[in-house]
């Protein structure tokens, strides 16, 4: 089996680091890493698995760009969203995984089909706001999911079409608050929300678990990996994490994927798909598991989950409205400035705001987004 040469977009955050133990054990290497703003952390990574190329998106300060490349000069150092770019068209890469979080990766997915190269997706704003652009774009691979549920899902299907499945089962945690009585959500904390009960992750994504944002995520990432409509995809909670997701044949049959909850399995398969190889990194004892159950989501708790799923049905311009009101609401929330259960509300207020746009070209999604973005981030104040 070929190893990969990886871009890994997003080093130094949750799947950044995962896919690094990945690397390790697994003997990749790494041709391209990128963080935000992080460089010490990001210069060691580096400097640990022979890094040769290194991206900043965040640094934009002239002076430190210079004094980073000046101490630096056996590296290859890119800075910005655009310089970026360049170096996903002009840098050496036979595979890339896109774990930048939220709206920013959106364009660099689009680098990457651009160039022929294959794509392992964990970000799912790429296909929230843009998956009628990317199901154009795709090229002679197929788009791999990183997510666990999608990874799943992929698993299940394996060669079966389409028209052998009756429907898609995205499983979900519940979040930090899945047991904490309604009459308590006001009074949520920010060091509460970013507590998940079975995963380590970003502030992000531990939030959007928190509220089921990223499971109205999921189902539209689903909608656009797997070609199915949105009645055909569901979610349902299963505390455990053990099972991340099911297909539903149209024979009554349920395949699963199951596993102890590690982001490192579903990134080795996206790494080594087709091929399985073997890994000493996640190991499952059925014998220590314990009961799995499941139950529907509760509207009340969980409000944000059915907005989204509005939002998608609705299509066009609307998932990336909804997407940017939740990243401004989530900042808002953690830096002390809205409730948590003003979050939902105002990403609904954003919703009703905007007109509908049925098929947004890219630079109309950016701008939206941006917009939206700085329209929510206004309405507390």
């Amino acid at each position: 089996m070929v190893k990969p040469l990886i871009a890994l977009l997003g080093a130094t955050g949750s799947i950044g680091t995962s896919t690094l133990s990945v690397a390790k054990e697994q003997h990749y290497q790494i041709g391209l890493a990128s963080a935000h703003q992080d460089y010490p952390k990001l210069l060691k990574i580096a400097a640990d698995y022979n890094i040769p190329c290194l991206v900043f998106t965040g640094i934009s300060d002239k002076s430190l760009q210079q004094k980073l490349r000046h101490e630096n000069q056996q590296l290859r150092l890119y800075f910005g969203e655009t310089e970026l770019l360049q170096a996903l068209q002009s840098e050496d890469y036979s595979i890339a995984i896109n774990a930048i979080s939220g709206s920013a990766g959106l364009s660099s997915s689009f680098a990457i089909l651009q160039r022929d190269k294959k794509l392992a997706l964990a970000n799912k704003e790429s296909l929230v706001m843009a998956g009628h652009l990317i199901a154009k774009l795709r090229s002679s691979h197929p788009i791999i999911p990183v997510d666990s549920e999608h990874s799943a899902i992929f698993q299940a299907i394996g060669v079966h079409p389409a028209n052998e499945i009756r429907k898609l089962h995205i499983t979900a945690s519940g979040g930090a608050f899945r047991d904490l009585p309604l009459k308590d959500f006001a009074n949520i904390t920010p060091a509460q929300a970013l507590q998940h009960p079975n995963w380590s992750m970003g502030a992000k994504v531990t939030l959007d678990s928190a509220t089921m944002f990223n499971k109205a995520l999921e189902v539209i990432e689903a909608h656009w990996l797997f070609k199915l409509p949105y009645q055909q995809i569901t979610a349902v909670m299963h505390p455990q994490s053990i099972i991340h997701s099911l297909v539903e044949f149209i024979d009554g049959s349920f395949l699963a994927q199951l596993s102890t909850p590690d982001m490192k399995l579903p990134i080795l398969y996206a790494l080594t798909y087709p091929n399985r190889a073997k890994s000493n990194l996640v190991k499952t004892d059925l014998t220590q598991l314990s009961e799995l159950s499941f139950k529907a989501i509760d509207q009340d708790r969980y409000p944000l989950f059915f907005i989204g799923l509005k939002a998608a049905q609705a299509g066009g311009i609307y998932p990336t409205v909804m997407n940017a009101a939740v990243e401004a609401a989530s900042r808002l929330f953690l830096s002390g400035r809205i409730p948590f259960t003003s979050i939902s509300s105002l990403v609904q207020k954003a919703l009703d705001h905007y007109p509908f746009v049925e098929e947004p070209d890219l630079e109309t999604i950016i701008g939206m987004n941006k917009e939206v973005f700085l329209w929510v981030s206004e309405l507390s104040l």
